[in-house]
């Protein structure tokens, strides 16, 4: 009984670690809450993404005004020359939460005139789960993480999840304490 009371919070205190490891997160584009429109140098979006880690089950979170612009999810092709024709998928609530459900590259263009000739377009290299590198195409990948370290912490989520994981976890960390 004596050792079961020293290794159940053990136990519980690697499944939280699991648990917030693998936890999908939201990166609001650009860093900031209502950055979709035309940013102040062509390629700010993308040196952007080139400082992430974007995985497969993370969200791309875009605010803009819904009357005056749009996302358009699109092929590589139609992103190089801002061809608005013929997107994958077509976005225009003014909030957009994008799921990045598989690993590769998504290209994002803005669906107003003009906006995406000015540089309000992303492209995002989602890794894959063996692939470690990421980097978008033609700059050199990310370093991998040292298995040791955990990884940085994830943006908090706009809806207070983080707040209530947080809280959580150090209601579990008492009870585990107060079992040793």
């Amino acid at each position: 009984m004596a050792s079961l009371r020293k290794v159940l919070p053990c136990l519980v205190l690697s499944c939280l670690v699991f648990i917030l490891l693998a936890e999908a997160r939201e990166f609001p584009v650009g860093g900031n809450a209502n950055s979709w429109k035309i940013p102040s140098s062509p390629d700010a979006f993308n040196k952007w993404a080139e400082k992430e880690r974007f995985e497969i089950g993370d969200s791309l979170v875009m605010k803009y005004d819904p009357k005056s612009d749009s996302v358009l999810e699109v092929t590589e092709e139609d992103y190089k020359n801002c061809n608005k024709g013929k997107p994958i998928k077509s976005y225009k609530g003014g909030e957009t939460k994008i799921a990045l459900n598989r690993s590769g590259l998504f290209y994002f263009i803005s669906g107003a005139e003009g906006h995406c000739e000015k540089g309000q377009k992303l492209e995002v290299d989602v890794l894959s789960d063996k692939h470690e590198g990421g980097g978008v195409k033609g700059h050199p990948p990310a370093l991998a993480p040292v298995s040791v370290l955990p990884p940085a912490p994830a943006p908090a989520p706009a809806d207070g999840a983080h707040a209530l994981t947080v809280g959580f976890m150090a209601t579990v960390l008492a009870v585990g304490v107060a079992l040793l």
